[in-house]
C-alpha cells in the first residue's frame, strides 16, 4: 500500500539547513500494524506528515495505492488525503462545544455527506464502544474517552489507513494498553495502522517497528533495546 524512497526532507533552522529526513525508505503492506519509533527530533513527525499527505519530501518518491502522490497538485492530494486517511493526535483535537457525536460526524459534513453522516457517526461510537456517552461534550469526558471519540471520527470516513500521532501519549498507562487494543482490533478488521511514538512498550503493541534517529532508519541502541525487552 505505501512504498516510500529515499525520502529527504530538510528546513531552514537559524542560518543552518536541518535534515529531518535523510533519505529514509519505508514499505507497509495493506492491513500491517507498524509502530514508527525514535526520540525526539529523530524525524518520525516529518515522516508521519509526508506519509499522511500532509507535507510533501524535497526529494525521494511516494507511492500510496499505487498513485505517485510526490507529483500530486494540493487538491488530489486532499481528495487523495480524505480517501485513505483517517488521524488521531495525541491531544484529541475535538471541538468543546460539540458533543462527541457531533465531532465525530464532522469529517461526513465537510465532505457534503450530510445524509449518512448521523447514522455513520453513531456506528463509528459503537465500534469504539462509546455510544453511552455520545451526547456528552468533551469536558466531560475521560482522556481514554476522548481519544476514543477521535478514533471514531478517523474511522467515521471508513479509510483504509489509520495514523496516530502519539495516540497513548496524554493517557496513563492502563488507558494507554486499552487505546493499543482498540488500533488492534482495527488492525484486525483489515485497516492498516501506522503509530508513531517515542514508547517502545506502545511500539510493542504492532507487528513490526520502524526505528528512527536523526532523519534515517537505524537499528536501537543497546539501552534502547534493553528498554524494549522490559517488563
Amino acid at each position: 500500500m505505501i512504498h516510500a524512497q529515499d525520502l529527504v526532507k530538510a528546513y531552514e533552522l537559524g542560518g543552518q539547513t536541518v535534515r529531518a529526513l535523510d533519505g529514509v525508505s519505508v514499505d507497509i503492506a495493506a492491513g500491517e500494524m507498524i509502530a514508527i519509533r525514535g526520540p525526539s527530533g529523530s524525524g518520525k513527525t516529518t515522516l508521519m506528515n509526508i506519509l499522511g499527505c500532509l507535507d510533501r519530501a524535497d526529494a525521494g518518491s511516494y507511492t500510496l495505492a499505487g498513485e505517485d502522490v510526490a507529483r500530486l497538485s494540493g487538491d488530489r492530494l486532499a481528495e487523495i488525503r480524505n480517501r485513505y486517511i483517517g488521524f488521531v493526535f495525541q491531544t484529541f483535537n475535538l471541538l468543546p462545544r460539540m458533543t462527541a457525536l457531533e465531532n465525530v460526524e464532522l469529517p461526513l459534513l465537510y465532505a457534503g455527506k450530510h445524509r449518512e453522516a448521523r447514522q455513520a457517526a453513531i456506528k463509528a461510537m459503537e465500534t469504539v464502544a462509546l455510544t453511552d456517552r455520545m451526547h456528552h461534550q468533551p469536558n466531560q469526558l475521560s482522556g481514554g474517552q476522548r481519544q476514543r471519540v477521535s478514533i471514531a471520527r478517523a474511522i467515521v470516513t471508513n479509510p483504509a489507513i489509520l495514523l496516530a500521532d502519539e495516540p497513548t501519549g496524554a493517557l496513563d498507562s492502563r488507558t494507554g494498553t486499552e487505546i493499543m487494543q482498540l488500533f488492534k482490533h482495527l488492525n484486525a478488521d483489515g485497516r492498516t495502522i501506522i503509530v508513531v511514538t517515542h514508547d517502545p512498550t506502545v511500539a510493542r503493541h504492532c507487528q513490526r517497528e520502524i526505528y528512527l534517529r536523526d532523519g534515517r532508519v537505524a537499528q536501537p541502541s543497546a539501552t534502547e533495546a534493553l528498554q524494549e525487552v522490559a517488563p
